[in-house]
């Protein structure tokens, strides 16, 4: 017999016979099987920035590890002493600790440093130095490796050591160019350091040092050796004195050990985040903990001596990001979830309509002795060949655009995508054709009759979404991701899709009677058309689009909720959309209201001074704030930001008595009443008019408005405040500018973008406003496909009726008002489910740490709430309303350019 006489190859065949819906069909895995694969990979991608940048982000002191070991004992030999603190024995430690260090944690050799620092600041002796409260300035001594390779020398040359021994009394040390300007010094100088038995130590400055990276951990870990700071004695009143540090050359550390600055040597390793990824927080946690107090101490003390101790605050770092990510994550699953069931729905809708288009000739095969298995393993090759090939592409594609993250559940996600889009054919076709069949029964609404085993699945469902919502109403989002209680807004939806689908056919029969006995036949035809839909064109385009719109509706409301928690976080930290003060609480430079209501963009500017007083005569310390305000002015700026407005007729005068607007806990105190208080400028007398949560001019605490005219003697303002939209910042910085210094500019807009400068929660809100498009895209399509599967037999109808004299514009009529009863179901069910879900959902949702993350005047009063947006319900429904009228009538003006003749052929229903 010849390779051919049993006739051309099955696949071969169906794909030429029906090239394009192949191509589709390819296309549609491609794209389904690139957002399964990307969207993992995506994921972590931002959780490695995000943890990238929490440990860059925070300040060395926090993140470096130091390993600290006390000086060698006092019973070694001098000698043998100085030689454990030289830099060879150092090294040799650093280079041995260094490769103990666990994994994920790896050490940046550009910022870590090794040598020996004074663990008590030494007492400088020189008169010369400035001493602000009369106290002298005290310094920490630091031999520290690696000083050529990050600093530039202005001045001078590094210190160098030569024979020093423990008992050498003069060394040569440098100072940053901001300790020399603080503190006089220059190369040349000198410092005497008491703490030493036979006499001070000298230690001659040789050299001034600009560092190359001021912020890295070398300079950053010990701050003082960059930059002095005033240190308090604790006394009363406190007195303050200079603390700054000075950097030896390695050789010098001997030196230290003959004082009483209790010297230590210490190895810093900077965290390298090269390679760190999000996957490797728990991992990095742990390797943390267990070098302070664990294994990996004992195997550190048994480099750099056994009372050696590890310390660093870079588990807290972790464990802040670990918070914000558990947070942030059940929120982003969800919309995960709503675009991987719409996804489902749209692939499943795929191939029942491939499956519908040629059910009769499976039936013919069927009933001509094909064998189930024949024809779904048919069926299966028909379907692999396009779609395995689109799915590894769409794998491809997205292992090209996000090049970080792990391989692994990328695969997992598109080969998912594969079985499902092979696996909906075949398994249709075969359930369809189980037992043959000598005619086609009727499957439309007005007829259907859900079995035992429907009804079974709807009732799992629907505990399965009742204990989705209470589990979330009552754990919320905290805690590691739960995949029902992030799949809860997608479980209400189908719960409403299939209540919806049983309740449909009521209202079309209801609507048919009186439809009936108009006098033209389009509304009753539309309405009796839409009743005999075949029951799978409605439940699987209704289940899609109601999840769509329910994920649409909960993300919008989500986005909507972050946003306006960002607005009121900003405008609670300025004040205004400008705040303008200054930084020690003296009066505003002259002139500078009016440059500020000169700037472009600016509506209102008001003038506060901002000050303490005393609630009675024998109080010792002012605790009251008393703000002096224009009242005009004032009033108006707090009546534009929504923040205690209040009318300016409230803050009279009259009869020595300052009327007053306070917050509750002042107005508890003092009473309505009159009330004398002991302000800057001296005793008046205030009566409290209204009372108000919170002001502009005080955002946080409590606070009393007056009349600024009625403390005359207290000075002028202290800050301004400016509301107006789109200001201009560049022209309000250089207004500031040229009225003088002093003056900080805080600007609400900078507020509002530093609380979103996080790369988790930027990804999270890009991913979450990615996923809701998506699933936008799929209900859509699952409305054409729905409109598909039923074209050829409404093109069969539209021509019937157009010989029998129906005009065109009367089959667009038909066609869309069809169409309109489950558009309107499925957008009136979407917004009403929408607004459920998140009404439901709201007590379990905390959008604080997707919201608030990067806030640094503490949590929002009352915290970010989750609330049902209005665009967010009616912009998706009404889209789904308009688009599937705009198909219905595409597909009626498609139809009409036919002639009737092609859809009336005899047992052809192309």
């Amino acid at each position: 017999m010849r390779p051919n006489a049993q006739g051309a190859p099955w696949v071969r065949t169906r794909l030429r016979t029906a090239p394009w819906s192949a191509v589709a069909f390819g296309v549609l895995v491609l794209v389904t099987a690139f957002l399964a694969a990307v969207l993992p990979r995506a994921v972590e991608a931002y959780e490695t920035d995000g943890l990238r940048a929490a440990v860059t982000g925070a300040s060395p002191e926090s993140t470096v590890l130091e390993l600290k070991s006390p000086q060698p004992g006092l019973g070694q030999s001098e000698e043998a002493r100085a030689d454990a603190v030289r830099p060879q024995a150092l090294a040799a430690v650093d280079a041995r600790a260094r490769a103990l260090l666990p994994g994920p944690l790896r050490a940046d050799p550009a910022e870590s440093a090794y040598g020996v620092r004074t663990g008590k600041s030494l007492e400088a002796l020189d008169a010369s130095l400035p001493r602000p409260d009369g106290l002298p300035p005290r310094f920490t001594l630091l031999a520290q490796s690696g000083a050529a390779g990050h600093a530039t020398v202005r001045e001078g040359r590094l210190p160098t050591a030569g024979a020093v021994s423990v008992d050498t009394r003069s060394v040569e040390g440098a100072v940053t160019s901001e300790t020399a300007r603080t503190l006089r010094l220059r190369a040349g100088s000198t410092l005497s350091l008491a703490g030493f038995p036979d006499g001070p130590l000298t230690v001659r400055i040789t050299g001034v040092l600009e560092p190359r990276h001021p912020r890295g951990s070398y300079w950053s870990a010990e701050p003082v050796l960059r930059t002095p700071a005033l240190q308090s004695n604790n006394g009363r009143p406190p007195q303050f004195y200079w603390e700054a540090g000075v950097l030896l050359a390695p050789g010098a550390a001997p030196a230290l050990l003959g004082g009483q600055g209790e010297p230590e040597k210490y190895w810093r390793f900077a965290p390298a985040t090269g390679r760190l990824t999000g996957a490797e927080a728990s991992a990095l946690g742990a390797a943390v903990a267990s070098l302070e107090d664990g294994p990996g101490l004992v195997r550190m003390r048994g480099a750099a001596g056994p009372t050696a101790q590890l310390s660093t605050g870079l588990e807290q770092v972790v464990g802040a990001y670990a918070e914000t990510r558990e947070a942030i994550t059940p929120v982003v699953a969800v919309a995960a979830f709503g675009i991987a069931a719409v996804a489902v729905v749209v692939l499943v809708m795929a191939g029942g309509l491939a499956a519908a288009r040629r059910d009769d000739e499976l039936a013919l095969l069927r009933a001509r002795g094909g064998s189930l298995r024949g024809i779904g393993g048919r069926l299966l090759a028909e379907t692999a060949v396009p779609a395995v090939p689109a799915a590894a592409c769409g794998l491809l594609l997205a292992l090209l655009v996000v090049d970080e993250g792990r391989a692994l559940p990328a695969v997992l996600g598109a080969g998912a995508v594969a079985l499902l889009a092979c696996a909906v054919l075949p398994l249709r076709a075969v359930v369809a054709q189980r037992r043959p069949r000598a005619h086609r029964e009727r499957d439309d609404l007005a007829h259907a009759r859900p079995g035992g085993r429907r009804t079974v699945a709807e009732l799992t469902v629907l505990v399965l979404a009742a204990g989705s919502v209470a589990a979330l109403r009552r754990r919320g989002t905290e805690g590691s991701a739960d995949l029902l209680v992030s799949a809860a807004p997608v479980l209400v939806g189908v719960v409403a899709a299939l209540v919806l689908v049983r309740l449909y056919p009521l209202p079309l029969r209801w609507a048919a009677g009186p439809a009936g006995r108009l006098r033209g036949l389009v509304g009753f035809l539309s309405l009796a058309r839409a009743g005999r839909s075949p029951a799978a064109v409605a439940v699987l385009p209704l289940l899609a689009l109601l999840t769509a719109l329910t994920t649409a509706a909960f993300g919008g409301s989500v986005l909507t909720g972050v946003a306006d928690a960002r607005d009121r976080a900003a405008l609670l930290e300025t004040g205004a959309d400008a705040r303008l003060e200054t930084t020690d609480g003296t009066p505003l430079p002259a002139g500078l209201a009016g440059a500020v209501r000169d700037v472009a963009g600016v509506r209102q500017v008001t003038a506060v001074r901002v000050g303490f007083a005393a609630e009675s005569p024998s109080d010792e310390t002012p605790s009251l704030t008393v703000v002096g305000v224009e009242p005009e002015t004032y009033a108006e700026v707090a009546r534009r930001t929504g923040l205690g407005g209040f009318p300016a007729g409230l803050l009279g005068a009259g009869g020595g008595v300052l009327d007053a607007v306070a917050s509750p806990e002042v107005a508890e105190r003092l009473g309505r009443a009159p009330r004398r208080i002991v302000t800057e400028g001296g005793p008046v007398t205030v009566r409290i008019t209204a009372v108000r949560p919170r002001t502009p001019a005080v955002t946080q605490g409590e606070f009393l408005l007056v009349d600024a005219a009625g403390l005359k003697a207290s000075g002028g303002p202290t800050t301004l405040l400016a509301a107006g939209a789109g200001l201009d910042a560049k022209a309000l910085r250089a207004a500031v500018r040229d009225t003088g210094s002093g003056v900080s500019v805080t600007l609400r807009g900078e507020e509002r973008a530093a609380l979103s400068d996080s790369p988790l929660q930027k990804g999270a809100e890009r991913i979450y406003v990615w996923a809701v498009a998506a699933g936008a895209g799929y209900a859509v399509l699952a409305l054409v496909l729905a409109m598909l599967r039923s074209a050829p037999e409404r093109a069969a109808l539209l021509a019937r009726l157009r010989t029998l004299g129906l005009t065109t514009r009367q089959g667009r009529r038909l066609l869309g008002l069809e169409a309109l009863p489950q558009a309107l179901l499925a957008a009136g069910g979407g917004m009403a489910v929408g607004w459920a879900t998140v009404g439901l959902l709201a007590p379990g949702v905390d959008l604080d740490r997707l919201a608030l993350a990067g806030a640094s005047g503490g949590a929002l009063p009352g915290g970010a709430v989750l609330r049902a947006d209005v665009w967010s319900l009616a912009l998706p429904a009404a889209v789904t309303v308009l688009l599937a009228g705009a198909v219905a009538v595409a597909q009626a003006w498609w139809a009409g350019r036919r002639t009737p003749i092609t859809h009336l052929r005899a047992g052809d229903v192309r």
